[in-house]
């Protein structure tokens, strides 16, 4: 996920809200970033036929709007004054297993309650089981607090994935889609011969060509995919191989008072990463976004899940 974040030539944006306590980065832009440390690839480009666009931009002019879009992007996701708590939904589905979840953000990190497998209630001993977890988590704050170091340990690394994003390719401009929010401004991107990542984690960027769209308006990211064009060593062989192929597919929008979140994703990838054979085939599907309180603890957050949606009546 991405942040709002005030544009020149464009009217202030005001907090959704009184805000809590800042967070490191929400759980929706984890999804993408983490999937930009541990992914193969980026997807096959399917996008609408352009429109004629109003103007033509230059190599340089494409070159610098993603540069200014992108640092609002990491701005967005590192700085949460504009940003309001959120509780929304999240459809898991690989080709076995589909899992759908009710998640909380809070000042402690994210929760989490499972409801659904393959889109049926759960039955009565998986509702006991998650029943007993939430008990644990509750009765245990290291369990939540080990949550959110992890959380923002993914968020540190992914922060050099995105600083290298304008570094790492040649933009493109492509024209102009239409999409159901309104016009994006349709760049095609190819690996830049010159990028020499500075980081471990900004490896993953290499030999990647394929499409980022950004709000004509909002100036914001809406869409991003792509394909990685060769195999690529992670940490010069030492960590793993990322190989050629794949997918990755990610698309946000506003879901309302300016706040930008994803709304889809898929992941696609083989690779090895040391010892481990990694393989996903997973789509994302993140929805039914609405605010809740600022500087709710995750046990509120357990109690609130609970009261919502709880079979058993607890």
């Amino acid at each position: 996920m991405f942040r709002a974040n005030q544009l020149p030539g464009h009217p202030p944006r005001r907090p959704f809200g009184q805000t809590g306590k800042a967070r490191t980065c929400p759980a929706p832009a984890l999804i993408l970033m983490i999937a930009l440390l541990a992914l193969d690839a980026a997807g096959s480009l399917s996008a609408q036929p352009a429109t004629a666009a109003p103007v033509t931009l230059t190599n340089d002019e494409t070159q610098a709007m993603v540069k200014r879009v992108l640092h609002i992007e990491l701005e967005a996701a590192t700085s949460s004054a504009l940003t309001h708590p959120m509780q929304y939904q999240l459809r898991k589905v690989s080709p076995r297993l589909s899992t759908t979840k009710l998640i909380v953000e809070t000042k402690d990190g994210d929760v989490a309650r499972l409801i659904a497998i393959n889109d049926r209630p759960l039955d009565p001993v998986d509702q006991h089981n998650e029943n007993a977890r939430l008990d644990g988590l509750i009765n245990d704050p290291s369990l939540q607090r080990h949550r959110k170091e992890r959380e923002e340990g993914d968020a540190e690394r992914a922060k050099k994935v995105m600083r290298a994003l304008p570094d790492a390719f040649l933009y493109q401009f492509a024209g102009i889609v239409q999409t159901p929010h309104g016009p994006s401004y349709r760049l095609s991107f190819q690996p830049n011969p010159n990028f020499n990542p500075q980081d471990l984690e900004a490896q993953v960027l290499k030999a990647m060509a394929g499409e980022l769209w950004i709000d004509v308006a909002a100036q914001r990211v809406t869409r991003l995919e792509g394909k990685r064009l060769r195999d690529v060593d992670y940490g010069w062989s030492i960590i793993g191989k990322l190989d050629q192929g794949g997918t990755l597919l990610l698309e946000q929008a506003d879901v309302g008072n300016n706040q930008w979140r994803t709304t889809h994703m898929v992941l696609v990838m083989n690779a090895r990463i040391l010892f481990k054979t990694i393989k996903l085939d997973t789509s994302l599907e993140l929805s039914q976004y609405a605010p809740v309180a600022s500087g709710m603890t995750y046990q509120q957050a357990i109690q609130q899940l609970r009261s919502n949606h709880d079979p058993e009546g607890r």
